[in-house]
């Protein structure tokens, strides 16, 4: 009689916490970390990059960016962000607002603020900057080195975007700003392509479709891109044009048991570099003999990208990520015989994790560089060792 009663004690409090849980609805949450990188680059790399393999910033040819062995400390991967949660008539309004450190494009190689996430969400609808529906996050590896995979998609982008199917298996449909860079190979210094300049009519189309399981899951992600150029020039020859950019991306994560997780992406394309981790330019310059009016032409250039890495948990205290990732150009035929034509990317890392949120992590990085036609390649090796703890608060509010 004592143990029953001592059972339904204990009943009546844990439903009791239950009840002032469920009463209880989120409404804000701050979360982020502080990270600090240190390492040794046995090769050399683009002085912006220092902290990072990305094999398209790697040597075009011998010395260009000083010689071999350098020492780097960087914080640029801390991250902070703000989460929100209203109550509305139509449902949930979620935001998301999140940034960090790392500096590119014209702050490319400062430690500076730099928008990652400002996107908003109700019900089945979306618009804001966020992850395209073209790429898949959850392939992104255990990793500490920020760039990542040179081989996978990866590009957060200002989108609207339609989700019919939400939860494990999903099906999304967004339109998303375009944009497009242009490689004007052995012409660049020419006067007749200085007036060259592109166009984008329509937003680029993209879609995904993940099915979700106790396997995992298997995802198809697809994009179409309309990218056209004028020449604004009064010069004899007319080298406007127009091309189609698409692309198919397959993706997934499978359990390989309760610790073992395999992470991958196989992605073709057509002129959609500009979604990609680490590529060059989505058009090129091919020859067109015969014709006096418009003796080059642009083309979409085909892309291939492959990622594949496996996450272990040995126990609470230890992880290894190790994995291969490839990029392959089809170049066009007047592109400068120093143009990216392949990168690879290998890494391999052992994380501690001391303590609840904090994290201790040693991983060697590797990347490879292989031009178009001069034959020149050539690959970096690097040492890390970062320092990372999480943080994060949540606030609630009484549904009374």
């Amino acid at each position: 009689m004592k143990r029953l009663f001592g059972f339904l004690i204990c009943m009546v409090v844990t439903l009791h916490a239950y009840s002032q849980d469920e009463q209880k609805q989120k409404t804000m949450e701050i979360y982020g970390f502080i990270m600090m990188d240190a390492g040794y680059n046995f090769g050399q790399i683009h002085p912006d990059w220092f902290d990072v393999v990305r094999p398209t910033k790697l040597a075009s040819f011998e010395n260009e960016f000083g010689t071999d062995g350098n020492t780097y400390f960087s914080v640029r991967q801390t991250r902070l962000g703000f989460k929100n949660y209203f109550q509305t008539d139509l449902g949930e309004l979620r935001t998301h607002f999140e940034f960090e450190m790392f500096g590119t494009g014209v702050d490319a190689g400062q430690t500076t603020i730099r928008l990652r996430h400002a996107y908003a969400e109700l019900g089945k609808w979306g618009a804001g900057q966020y992850w395209s529906p073209f790429m898949d996050i959850d392939v992104f590896p255990n990793t500490v080195e920020y760039w990542g995979p040179t081989g996978m998609a990866f590009f957060r982008n200002v989108q609207v975007r339609f989700m019919p199917i939400q939860g494990d298996s999903r099906l999304t449909f967004a339109l998303e700003r375009p944009g497009a860079s242009a490689d004007q190979g052995v012409y660049a210094g020419r006067i007749e392509l200085a007036d060259v300049r592109p166009r984008f009519k329509l937003p680029d189309f993209s879609a995904e479709y993940r099915h979700g399981g106790a396997f995992g899951y298997v995802e198809l992600a697809g994009i179409l891109r309309s990218i056209e150029w004028e020449d604004l020039g009064t010069d004899a020859f007319d080298l406007s044009g127009d091309a189609l950019g698409w692309g198919l991306n397959l993706s997934t994560n499978l359990k390989l048991g309760t610790t073992t997780v395999f992470r991958g992406s196989v992605l073709y394309g057509e002129g959609v570099q500009n979604y990609m981790n680490d590529a060059p330019v989505d058009v090129g310059i091919k020859n067109n003999p015969g014709n006096t009016l418009s003796p080059v032409e642009g083309v979409a250039l085909p892309v291939t990208g492959i990622s594949a890495f496996i996450d272990h948990n040995w126990n609470e205290k230890f992880s290894t990520a190790i994995g291969y990732s490839m990029i392959d150009i089809d170049n066009s035929d007047a592109q400068a015989p120093n143009a990216f034509k392949k990168g690879q990317y290998i890494v391999g890392n052992l994380m501690y994790y001391p303590v609840k949120n904090a994290m201790v992590g040693a991983e060697f990085q590797w990347g490879d560089r292989e031009n178009f036609s001069d034959g020149w390649s050539t690959d970096i090796s690097k040492i890390q060792f970062s320092f990372k703890y999480n943080f994060s608060q949540s606030f609630f509010k009484s549904n009374d």
